[in-house]
């Protein structure tokens, strides 16, 4: 657990990765003409209509206005009044807990996360999620989520924290911790802390670069935190060892994903080389600056502009992130769990388990609510007043990261769609549901649904380095595939409006991937 000058408690959250899988599961893909449909893709400027898209194996075999030449054994699907398009991409999420879980509780409830890590999968590709990233992870933990029949294509960053740094759950022990993480780096001066069987040797940049490589990893994650906020409490990389290491990874072919979420870090990220900022900037100046209520959407402070605008000048991806900050506030609802919604992504058996008083599902939110329980006369709080308290906390932080993706928006900047599913161990930022409502912040905060379609498709693809393979609907590419019953470009509500998703070729109903549906079955 960290605890911040403000009494607040955040979770380090490790996270499960994977491999970009070629089969989604056992039944194999089919040939399949898509006809009469609108495609909408972000490289065309224009919507494509009454087009045809015929699928050969796990490829888009032709896209094209009009008819296309039959083949015998095709599955045929009028998209007369529906839209198609490249299925989505987040390029920040973690697989290897049930949100909301630690290991103990898991194996204390075999059955309840047995049915929770069959059903995710499914719950991202419900909100159309068919490629995913998890920056933290290893090859034997994708294997995992790969053992399930459906699930989106998985990638995973290899990711590199530093000893008793940041990116560490504290539940794990110090023996674990080096089996766990294989791409741990030991700095220079700290080969004492090492235990006896790891070599220093194989925790160096080029050698854990070279691990990770091999492994099959698309990227690599590094950590630029010293603490939440402004104490300064964490072990971080030193600035030579994190140029050390993204020069390494350049070499490799791995663009490097760096988590930094203050204006410093974001500044120490830029010095070391990173391409992408992992997170959006929640934290500014430490006071933070003083911002007048009647300032426009986008307003930002002299030392953030600076920041921002060098951003912009190196091209370099940004994900705001915004929804990781609601996961800590939304527990505070007394409703929350109530959410229809919860139930398309989550079986039940776990939402009921989620109401459960601390030790149990409440666990988490007891930790945040702790922080929030007295008024400043030491007299306790009731529960409206502990959601107002909270609130309070948030809010500024909140605007900030909303205002800063609101200038990058307005400028132009290259951002990449990412959700950070789930932050921490919260149950507020559930699988596939989180990235919908990802959209909306983002819209919020000036995108429009085009630009959200982009940052998730395309923009994402030229980051990971794939677009050879996912990102847009075009002939060649996976055929990872979205067919909705409304226009993306207009609302980013489309994406609730699901028919079909496909996903390497492999034809889904939406209906049959929400979690209230399978438990019907």
């Amino acid at each position: 657990m960290k605890r911040t000058a403000d009494g607040l408690v955040f979770v380090a959250l490790v996270p499960l990765l994977g491999l970009m899988v070629i089969r989604t599961g056992a039944a194999e893909a089919a040939n399949l003409r898509i006809e009469q449909v609108t495609v909408i893709s972000p490289e065309r400027a224009e919507p494509l209509r009454n087009a045809t898209v015929v699928v050969r194996d796990d490829r888009i075999a032709f896209v094209g206005a009009g008819a296309a030449p039959a083949t015998a054994g095709e599955t045929v699907i009028d998209g007369k009044g529906l839209y198609l398009t490249p299925g989505l991409i987040d390029s920040h999420v973690h697989l290897s807990e049930v949100p909301g879980m630690t290991p103990a509780q898991e194996q204390a409830h075999p059955d309840i996360a047995k049915a929770a890590r069959a059903q995710f999968p499914r719950s991202y590709l419900l909100y159309g999620f068919t490629t995913i990233v998890d920056l933290i992870s290893t090859p034997q933990q994708m294997a995992r989520w790969n053992a399930n029949d459906v699930h989106p294509d998985t990638l995973f960053c290899g990711a590199t924290p530093v000893i008793g740094g940041y990116g560490i759950p504290d539940y794990i022990s110090k023996e674990e911790v080096w089996q766990q993480y294989p791409y741990m780096l030991v700095q220079p001066g700290e080969e004492s802390k090492v235990p006896t069987g790891i070599d220093p040797a194989t925790r160096t940049p080029q050698a854990v670069v070279k691990r990770m490589k091999a492994d099959g990893a698309v990227c690599l994650k590094a950590f630029a935190e010293d603490g939440f906020g402004p104490p300064k409490y964490l072990p971080m990389i030193r600035l030579d060892v994190a140029k050390e290491l993204v020069r390494a990874a350049h070499a490799a072919g791995l663009p490097v994903f760096m988590h930094a979420n203050a204006a410093d870090m974001q500044t120490f990220a830029l010095e070391a080389g990173a391409d992408v900022m992992a997170h959006g900037m929640w934290h500014w100046e430490v006071p933070p600056p003083a911002k007048p209520a009647a300032a426009p959407l986008g307003t930002v402070s002299p030392a953030v502009k600076k920041i921002l605008d060098e951003v912009l000048a190196r091209k370099l991806g940004w994900q705001p992130t915004i929804q990781v900050l609601h996961g800590l506030v939304d527990p505070f609802a007394p409703d929350y769990l109530a959410n229809p919604a919860l139930r398309r992504v989550n079986p039940s058996s776990l939402i009921d388990w989620y109401r459960t008083p601390a030790p149990q599902g409440q666990w988490f939110h007891e930790i945040i609510a702790a922080d929030f329980a007295k008024n400043p006369d030491g007299s306790t709080r009731n529960a409206a007043q502990m959601r107002a308290a909270a609130e309070s906390v948030f809010a500024p932080l909140l605007a900030q990261v909303t205002n800063a993706t609101a200038y990058m928006v307005q400028h132009h900047g290259n951002i990449l769609f990412g959700t950070d599913t789930p932050s921490a161990p919260t149950y507020a930022n559930p699988p596939g549901l989180n990235g919908f409502i990802e959209m909306h912040r983002l819209v919020e905060a000036g995108m429009t649904p085009a630009q959200v379609l982009r940052s998730a498709t395309l923009s994402n693809a030229e980051a990971l380095r794939m677009t050879k393979d996912i990102g847009t609907v075009q002939a060649g590419k996976r055929a990872n595939l979205l067919l909705m019953r409304e226009d993306p470009t207009k609302s980013v509500d489309a994406y609730g409006t699901l028919v079909k998703v496909v996903i390497g070729g492999r034809v889904l109903d939406s209906s049959d991937l929400a979690a209230d549906r399978a438990a019907k079955r």
